[in-house]
């Protein structure tokens, strides 16, 4: 047994299917594929998002970098107004200098590009600043009042407290764990000073500030998590729309390829013309000398008949050639009209005489319909004969014996003129009629029929039509027959204009001339 020895593609076999290599859309599919179900289905939290979180706080912090001061210089002045403690003073340098320094380390970030490294780093040292502000706010938290009398000053720092935790809350919710840090030392401060005065009031205070610690970090988590999912989401369409257009291009360079090669068979089958002709003619000619006996009698009855057979069979290659060349040539750009001034009507008797020995032979009635003083129309002559015989040729073929086929000419609704051709034959499926107007095309009808064709006819019809600027319509229905219609526009109409009124006639200008 011999083995297989499989040989590298050459040059020439670039245009070969190598079924064993991976498609070259596959990587494509599947990350289209899986980004799809991402958006449907979401996904987890991924480091690749710590960056753009750390670029949201940085630009909440320079955005809001006004409010933290405003808010100490705001408590500082209302601690001095109910207990005129010189210590706020101090308190408040102290925080301005820390918010100061948390603005300057912003900024510096903001000039930054990150990487995984850089952004650990600098979430750290956000972190390091938002629990010295903690304590910051733990050390005021700590203080009471040694001149107020009642609770109005665990009012005041209640609200202060509050105040700050949810101006906090909503510039580091982008941060992980940053309220923790701020919450933690405040609540340890109030519990401390609860626990040394067993008061009440500061009971009070720290349950309610408890209280709200917790409900800011939940909804400062709630926040967290509703950003990661847009940020995720907005990714995950970035990407989306990525692999869509490398598909779209991809596929756009494929059609462009499948268009060029179209066109290059196009243009080879049109200059084969000649070459394909010749040697038929030659066959077609000498099988005709052959079957009439020119050069002498054939005595053997089976050379006859094979002389009879080569010349039907080259005549029906000769046909189908033609029929590719005059397709190739219209997708090519190659074919020319010869336009004159001809009338449709004429045609059809011509196109219908020829027919008409095939139509009687099966029994064939053909009626015509023709509306009369029609104009004539600037068409190609032998184009418009190829149009109506391939209408004809087909009507005749696939109506059984017996039936009839009528032939209309006329006016169309936008000024143009028409002609139909309608048969009473078995008709083809409404699901069929995109198959038989493509080219090489055949309807189930024509598959079972004896005289199957080429399937060019119809494509040819409606490429000619094309090129003159009219229009083809095709219809038909099972068991109703077939109607081709042939529309040549308004601007193909020749019609006769009609005088210029205000100008003097012949007549008239020959009185003035003798007069």
């Amino acid at each position: 047994m011999k083995a297989h020895v499989s040989t590298p593609l050459t040059m020439t076999d670039k245009h070969i299917v190598d079924r064993s290599r991976p498609h070259k859309n596959a990587a494509v599919m599947k990350t289209v594929r899986a980004t799809r179900e991402q958006l449907q289905y979401g996904r987890q939290k991924s480091p690749a998002f710590d960056n753009e979180m750390l670029r949201l706080h940085i630009n909440a912090v320079l955005q809001g970098a006004a409010a933290p001061p405003i808010l100490v210089l705001l408590t500082a002045i209302g601690g001095v107004w109910f207990d005129e403690a010189l210590w706020l003073l101090a308190w408040a340098l102290m925080a301005l200098v820390i918010y100061a320094g948390l603005i300057l380390i912003a900024r510096r970030a903001s000039r930054e590009s990150f990487d995984e490294e850089a952004t650990i780093r600098w979430r750290k040292r956000f972190l390091v600043v938002c629990a010295i502000i903690g304590l910051v706010w733990a050390a005021f938290a700590y203080q009471e009042c040694t001149t107020c009398q009642g609770d109005t000053f665990n009012f005041y720092k209640s609200a202060a407290l509050l105040i700050a935790l949810a101006a906090t809350a909503m510039t580091t919710f982008t941060l992980r764990f940053a309220l923790y840090l701020v919450a933690a030392p405040i609540i340890a401060a109030l519990a401390l000073r609860a626990g040394i005065g067993r008061e009440l009031a500061d009971f009070s205070v720290l349950a309610m500030i408890s209280a709200a610690a917790l409900f800011f970090i939940f909804m400062s988590q709630r926040l967290y998590t509703t950003n990661l999912k847009m940020l995720s989401f907005q990714t995950e369409k970035d990407d989306l729309i990525a692999e869509l257009e490398v598909a779209n291009s991809m596929s756009d360079e494929a059609r462009r390829r499948a268009e060029e090669s179209n066109l290059a068979k196009s243009r080879f089958l049109a200059s084969m013309s000649h070459e394909l002709r010749t040697p038929l003619n030659a066959i077609l000619g000498f099988s005709e000398v052959m079957a009439g006996e020119v050069l002498g009698p054939i005595d053997n009855n089976s050379y006859k008949e094979y002389v009879g057979d080569i010349h039907t069979s080259g005549q029906h290659l000769l046909n189908l050639i033609n029929e590719i060349l005059d397709l190739s040539r219209i997708e090519a750009g190659r074919y020319e009209l010869n336009e004159n001034s001809l009338a449709l009507a004429d045609i059809a008797e011509d196109c219908i005489a020829l027919v008409q020995l095939k139509a009687r032979s099966k029994n064939i009635h053909i009626i015509k319909a023709f509306e009369k003083d029609l104009p004539m129309v600037w068409a190609d002559e032998k184009s418009m004969r190829q149009v109506l015989l391939n209408l004809l040729s087909n009507a005749v073929k696939f109506t059984p014996s017996g039936g009839e086929i009528r032939v209309k000419i006329g006016w169309t609704a936008g000024g143009g003129q028409y002609l139909a051709i309608k048969d009473n034959g078995p008709g083809i499926a409404e699901e069929e009629i995109s198959v038989v107007l493509s080219a090489f095309g055949q309807g189930s009808v024509a598959i079972k029929s004896a005289e199957q064709g080429t399937g060019l006819g119809l494509p040819i019809v409606q490429a000619i039509l094309a090129k003159h600027g009219g229009e083809f319509v095709f219809k038909s229905r099972l068991r109703e027959g077939t109607e081709g219609i042939a529309i040549l526009p308004r601007q193909r109409v020749l019609e006769s204009m009609a005088p210029v009124a205000g100008l003097p006639s012949a007549t008239q200008k020959k009185k003035r001339v003798f007069s």
